[in-house]
């Protein structure tokens, strides 16, 4: 496994999922904005710090999500050496990603760790995960008084992202603006009356 001092330098890109046929062609999901950049930065590392060389491909798979390419990795030869890389995580150095210019623009994993206070002041805790379960990102919030909280990255649920100050400022959803602490499942007395 990566040390923390290594997730801070290195950012995941992407994660393999699964043998694509028989002659060790494997999938990748890439994690980049367009999904063939990952093609182009070097060198890439697994979670254990291990280098992974794309020996060719690139292209999707009929009937894939527009986010998974199909690649040749080097050292990988059959169906087997490709499916045991299932899940693995792909790493790259900081350092070979561009340049970001507007100070707007960040990625996911600036957001590890940054706070989130509601526009009235109440501290729900800080980002420990950026998910995307497929309907678009969501963030994975503990620490706060109501507990853990997965809430959607949408400029309405999250108007202010302020890297600089590591802070996120949320308006809560509905569903989850409740009061703290209480179970959303359990009627009010009166409501049970």
């Amino acid at each position: 496994m990566m040390s923390p001092s290594d997730t801070a330098s290195r950012l995941c890109v992407g994660r393999f999922a699964g043998a694509q046929g028989v002659r060790g062609l494997v999938r990748l999901q890439s994690f980049t904005a367009d999904p063939k950049d990952i093609l182009r930065y070097r060198p890439l590392f697994d979670e254990q710090g291990r280098d992974v060389r794309i020996a060719s491909g690139g292209q999707a798979p009929k009937g894939a999500k527009g986010d998974v390419l199909v690649l040749k990795v080097d050292g990988v030869a059959d169906r087997d050496a490709a499916q045991a890389l299932n899940g693995l995580r792909v790493y790259v150095d900081r350092a070979s990603l561009p340049q970001l210019e507007d100070e707007e623009d960040f990625y996911h994993a600036d957001l590890i760790g940054c706070s989130c206070v509601t526009e009235e002041g109440e501290t729900l805790g800080l980002v420990r995960a950026v998910h995307d379960f497929g309907a678009g990102d969501v963030l994975d919030v503990a620490g706060g008084a109501r507990g853990s909280l997965l809430l959607p990255f949408t400029k309405a649920v999250v108007p202010t992202v302020s890297i600089a100050e590591r802070r996120l400022t949320v308006r809560l959803p509905v569903e989850v603006a409740g009061e703290p602490g209480r179970d959303r499942a359990e009627p009010d007395a009166e409501d049970a009356a």
